[in-house]
C-alpha cells in the first residue's frame, strides 16, 4: 500500500527520509503488522505532532535525541541539503548549541572524578570532543615542549604515525600547527593544497584530508600549550566559519580545564607530601635514640621520597672543614650497617661541592661532570648514572649533606628537588635534635656518676657507722627536757646518739624501727650540714631537741606520725644549707633560686631530705604502711616549708585568732597543722630564750653568718642591710630588742596559749629582752654623749620636738597591745620578704628605749626595727 493510495500528501524528500530509518528499524525490532505500512506512521506523526514530542520526552533517552540530532546534522552538512523550512534552519543551529553544552558538562565530569588526569588526556578529551561537534573525519593534537617544537600527543587515525613524534619546530611557512602555534590564531581552511601560509599542509600525513580547522590552546599568559587539527576527506563539505566558532568555544575550556587539572594535581602532590612529611616525623622524633638511627632513617625516607636506588648522608664537621659518614647505603640487605668512618675535605667531590657553597646540584650525567669522584665506582663496581645533592640546614648553618643517587625511572627532576628541599628541613631539625639528644644522654651519664660520687662522700662510712653502733644509747638522760638545756655543750661525737635516743623514743610512740637504718641516716643527715657558722649540725640538733621537749612536756594531742615527723622536719630543716637568706639567693641568680621561685632553701631542704631517705639503708620509715609513709612526707615537707618566715606571719596569725575566738580544736586537722607550724619557728628560735650567758654567745654566732652575706654583698657593690652590715655592729641590742619583740614573743605566746606547757620559751625571751633592752640603752645613751658637741639643730618642727620630749611609761611584762602593735608592724613582711625596708633606719641615737616592765611598748622605732628585721628572713 502507498502513501498516495490513503490519500496523504506531504514532503517526497521527508517521506524518503523517514521511510529509510523506520523500515530499517522496524524489520530487525518488530514484527510487521499487515493492515500498518510505514507511510500510514509516518503521516500519522505529521499529523498528531504533540503525540510525538509526548512519545519522545516519555520513552526516548537523551542521547537517542542526541544521536539522531548528529546524523541529521552530519548528512546535511555533507550533502549540502538545502532546506528552505526556516523552523528547521533555526533547530540546526540549536543543535550545535545543544551538543556543545551537553559535551563540555560530560568532559568536565569526567576529568574532576579522574586522579590520574595530566595535560595530554585533558587537550585529547577536548580535541574528540571539539571533532565530534564540527562532524570532523579526524583530529589531531600537537603539543609544544621544552625546546619549543610541537610533537604529536593523539590522532584518531590508526595508520598515522606513532604519538610523542616531533613535527617540527613553531615556525611560519612550514605546516599548519606550526603556523597557528606561531600566530596564536585560529584558522579554517577549505582547502590545504597550494595554501602559502602552510605549504606543508597537515602536521601529520592524513588518508584524504582536504579541509581542516586549526584552533591554538593558549594558557592565560597568552602561551601556547598546543594546537588542536581537525580535518574532513575529499568529498565532503568543507568547514564553515560558523564551524570555526564551535569548535573554538569548545576549545577555550581547555585553559580553564588545564589551570584546574594543575592545581588539582598540585594539591594532591603536595597533600601526598605533607602526609610523607608527617610519616617522617612521627617516625623519627618518636624514635630518637641515637644519632645512627636517625640518619638510617633519613636515608631511607630520602630514596622513597624522590625514587632512588641509593642514598648518602654526610655530616659537616665545622673545625677540621671535613664531611664525615659512617653508614652507607649498599643496596644489600645488610644496608645501613655501621662501619668504619670516613672523613674527606669540604672542597672534593660532589657533597664536597654542595657542602662549601650551598648550592644544589642535580646531575644526569655522573661522569660527564668534573666534580665526580670514579674512584668509589671503580672500587665497588656500581655504576653512578644521575645525581641529586643537597644541603641540609639548621639556624641558617649546614650541618649536613644528602646525596641521592640514581633515580629508577630516568633522571631527577625539578619536582624531586623543590619536594627535597621541604624535606630537607625536617632532616636538619631531626638532626638537631638527634645531637641534643646525644649531648643529653651524655650529661645524663656525666650526672650519675656525679651523684654516685657525691653519694659515696655524702654519706657515713662504714667506719663511723661502727664507731656509733657500739656506743651504747642511754636509758635516760637527766635534764634533757628541761627548756634551759644546752644542746651545744654536747660534744661533736656524742649528739648522733642523742639524736637516737630522742628518735628512739618517738618512734616507740608508732611502731617498730630499724636502729641501723637510723644509725646510717642521723650520721649522713649530719654529714649534709655545711661548715657554715651558724646554720650548721649543732642547730640542727638543737632545733630537734627543742621539739622533742615541746612533745615530751606539753599535752598536745599531735598523731604519732605527725610527732614523728616534727621531730625529723627539725632535724633536716637546714639540710645544706649555704649561710645565705633566701633573698641573697635571689639576688645572686643562684641555680637553687631558678629552681624554686619560693622558699628557695627551704624547698631545698626538704628535697635533700627525701634523697637521704632513697639512699640504700636510710630508710627510717620502712616499716610504715604506703598511706602512713605518703602522709609523713607530706607533714615533714610542710613543718620544713613553714620555718620560711615568709610564712611564719601569715601562719602565726591564722592560729592566734582561732585561739583568741576559742575555735581550736584538736580533732581539727588544720588547727594541728597550724600549731606544727609555729612549732616549728618556735623550735627554729630556740635560741632566743635560752639562758642569758649561752644567748650571747649565741648572738654573736648568728651575726657572723649574717655578716658574712654582708661583706659578700659589700664586695659585689650592693649595700647590705643593717643586719647584715659589720659595720653597723654596734647597733646589735637594737636589732635583738626588734626581732623580740616583733616575732619572737609573738611566737612563744601563741605557744603558750595552746600549749601551756611551753611558757618556759616566753619567759626566758622576755628576760633576755630585758637584758638587749639595757644594752640598746646603754648603746643610746654613749651615742648621744658624743653627739653633745655643739651644732645647730637640724630640724626645728613642732611635731618633731613634742615626739622626743613624750614621757615613757613602763609596765611589768609585754601587752597585747605590743603584740598587735609588731604584727601592725609585719604586715609588709607577710607578702614578699626582700631588702625593700633594708633603708629602715633603726632606733634613733639618744632616744629612750621602753623598759621590759613598760605598759607600752609599741614605740615607732622598734616597729621600724621589726619591719627591717624580718624583710630579710632572719631567724
Amino acid at each position: 500500500m502507498s502513501v498516495k493510495s490513503l490519500g496523504v500528501t506531504c514532503s517526497p524528500g521527508l517521506i524518503s527520509h523517514h521511510s529509510s530509518r523506520s523500515t530499517h528499524s522496524s524489520s530487525t525490532m518488530y514484527p510487521r503488522t499487515p493492515d500498518l505500512q510505514t507511510e500510514t506512521v509516518t503521516q500519522f506523526l505529521f499529523d498528531n505532532p504533540d503525540f510525538l514530542d509526548s512519545f519522545v520526552i516519555q520513552h526516548v533517552h537523551e542521547d537517542r535525541v542526541r544521536q539522531w540530532s548528529q546524523r541529521k546534522h552530519k548528512g546535511q552538512g555533507h550533502h549540502a541539503l538545502t532546506l528552505t523550512n526556516g523552523d528547521l534552519f533555526k533547530d540546526h543551529r540549536s543543535n550545535w548549541k545543544n551538543c556543545v553544552q551537553s559535551k563540555k558538562w560530560r568532559v568536565l565530569q569526567e576529568l574532576t572524578k579522574d586522579n590520574t588526569t595530566n595535560k595530554a588526556r585533558v587537550f585529547t578529551e577536548l580535541a574528540a570532543c571539539a571533532a565530534e561537534s564540527v562532524n570532523a573525519d579526524g583530529h589531531n593534537l600537537y603539543l609544544v615542549d621544552d625546546q619549543n617544537q610541537l610533537f604529536l600527543a593523539s590522532k584518531s587515525s590508526k595508520n598515522q604515525r606513532a604519538p610523542t613524534t616531533c613535527v617540527g619546530r613553531i615556525e611560519p611557512r612550514t605546516t599548519l600547527p606550526a603556523y597557528v602555534a606561531y600566530t596564536k590564531e585560529s584558522v579554517v581552511s577549505q582547502n590545504l593544497v597550494g595554501d602559502p601560509r602552510f605549504p606543508l599542509g597537515f602536521g601529520v600525513e592524513t588518508e584524504k584530508g582536504v579541509s581542516a580547522i586549526a584552533v591554538p590552546l593558549l594558557h592565560g599568559n597568552n602561551t601556547v600549550l598546543g594546537v588542536v587539527e581537525l580535518y574532513r576527506n575529499y568529498g565532503n563539505m568543507p568547514f564553515s566559519v560558523e564551524e570555526e566558532e564551535v569548535a573554538e568555544m569548545m576549545l577555550v575550556w581547555a585553559d580553564i580545564c588545564m589551570e584546574y587539572v594543575e592545581m588539582y594535581n598540585s594539591m594532591m602532590k603536595q597533600r601526598k607530601l605533607n602526609d610523607f612529611l608527617l610519616a617522617v616525623t612521627k617516625s623519627i622524633f618518636q624514635d630518637i635514640v641515637s644519632m645512627d638511627t636517625v640518619i638510617m632513617k633519613i636515608m631511607n625516607y630520602a630514596k622513597k621520597l624522590v625514587i632512588a636506588d641509593r642514598a648518602s648522608l654526610f655530616l659537616v664537621d665545622t673545625k677540621s672543614r671535613e664531611l664525615y659518614a659512617r653508614i652507607f647505603d649498599t643496596g644489600r640487605v645488610e644496608e645501613h650497617i655501621p662501619q668504619k668512618e670516613i672523613r674527606f675535605p669540604m672542597d672534593r667531590g660532589v657533597a664536597g661541592h654542595v657542602a662549601s657553597t650551598g648550592e644544589v646540584l642535580n646531575i644526569a650525567d655522573a661522569y660527564t661532570d668534573s666534580r665526580f669522584n670514579r674512584d668509589v665506582d671503580l672500587q665497588t663496581g656500581y655504576r653512578t648514572k644521575s645525581i641529586l645533592c643537597m644541603p641540609i640546614y639548621n639556624r641558617g648553618n649546614i650541618i649536613g649533606v644528602v646525596q641521592m643517587v640514581n633515580k629508577i625511572d630516568g633522571v631527577f627532576t625539578k619536582a624531586d628537588e623543590e619536594s627535597f628541599e621541604t624535606f630537607a628541613i625536617y632532616c636538619g631539625l631531626a638532626l638537631h635534635h638527634a645531637k641534643l639528644y646525644d649531648k643529653i644522654r651524655r650529661s645524663e651519664q656525666k650526672y650519675r656518676v656525679a651523684v654516685e660520687v657525691l653519694s659515696y662522700h655524702s654519706q657515713c662510712n662504714d667506719e663511723e657507722y661502727q664507731m656509733v653502733k657500739t656506743m651504747p644509747i642511754p636509758d635516760d638522760i637527766p635534764d634533757i627536757l628541761d627548756y634551759d638545756y644546752s644542746p651545744w655543750a654536747i660534744d661533736n661525737d656524742n649528739k648522733p646518739v642523742y639524736v637516737l635516743y630522742m628518735m628512739r623514743d618517738i618512734f616507740n610512740m608508732h611502731s617498730q624501727f630499724d636502729i641501723d637504718d637510723m644509725i646510717r641516716f642521723t650520721l649522713t643527715v649530719r654529714k649534709n650540714y655545711r661548715n657554715v657558722p651558724y646554720h650548721n649540725w649543732a642547730h640542727a640538733f638543737s632545733v630537734a631537741h627543742a621539739m622533742f621537749a615541746v612533745i615530751k612536756t606539753s599535752q598536745h594531742h599531735f598523731t604519732p606520725i605527725e610527732s614523728l615527723a616534727l621531730y625529723i622536719a627539725c632535724l633536716c630543716h637546714d639540710l645544706d644549707h649555704r649561710g645565705k637568706t633566701n633573698a641573697f639567693m635571689v639576688k645572686s641568680a643562684a641555680p637553687l633560686a631558678a629552681i624554686y621561685s619560693t622558699s628557695t632553701m627551704e624547698h631545698h631542704h626538704f628535697n635533700h631530705t627525701v634523697t637521704i631517705l632513697q639512699n640504700e639503708g636510710h630508710n627510717i620509715f620502712k616499716h610504715l604502711t604506703s598511706a602512713e609513709y605518703k602522709q609523713i612526707l607530706s607533714d615533714i615537707r610542710h613543718c620544713i616549708l613553714a620555718t620560711d618566715l615568709a610564712l611564719f606571719f601569715g601562719n602565726r596569725s591564722r592560729l592566734q585568732d582561732i585561739a583568741d575566738k576559742g575555735e581550736f580544736s584538736w580533732e581539727n586537722a588544720e588547727h594541728r597543722r597550724l600549731v606544727m607550724a609555729n612549732s616549728m619557728t618556735a623550735a627554729d628560735l630556740c635560741s632566743m630564750y635560752k639562758p642569758w650567758d649561752l644567748q650571747v654567745q649565741l648572738v654573736d654566732v648568728i651575726m657572723e653568718e649574717f655578716w658574712q652575706q654582708g661583706d659578700e654583698e659589700r664586695s659585689q657593690g650592693l649595700t647590705p642591710m643593717p643586719m647584715m652590715d659589720r659595720q653597723k655592729k654596734n647597733e646589735l641590742p637594737h636589732l635583738e630588742v626588734g626581732f623580740l619583740v616583733g616575732i619572737c614573743l609573738p611566737c612563744y605566746e601563741v605557744m603558750a596559749q595552746i600549749l601551756p606547757e611551753t611558757k618556759p620559751m616566753v619567759d626566758g625571751a622576755i628576760a633576755n629582752l630585758k637584758k638587749w633592752r639595757e644594752l640598746a640603752e646603754k648603746e643610746a645613751l654613749e651615742k648621744e654623749k658624743e653627739n653633745e658637741e655643739p651644732q645647730k639643730p637640724q630640724q626645728t618642727d613642732d611635731n618633731q620636738e613634742k615626739e622626743k620630749e613624750e614621757p615613757v611609761t613602763t609596765t611589768e611584762k609585754p601587752s597585747d597591745d605590743a603584740i598587735v602593735t609588731s604584727e601592725k608592724t609585719l604586715l609588709s613582711a607577710g607578702d614578699g620578704l626582700d631588702d625593700s625596708a633594708s633603708d629602715t633606719s633603726f632606733l634613733a641615737a639618744g632616744k629612750p628605749l621602753p623598759d621590759i616592765s613598760s605598759d607600752q611598748t609599741s614605740n615607732v622605732s622598734s616597729e621600724k626595727t621589726v619591719l627591717s628585721l624580718h624583710s630579710e628572713e632572719s631567724r
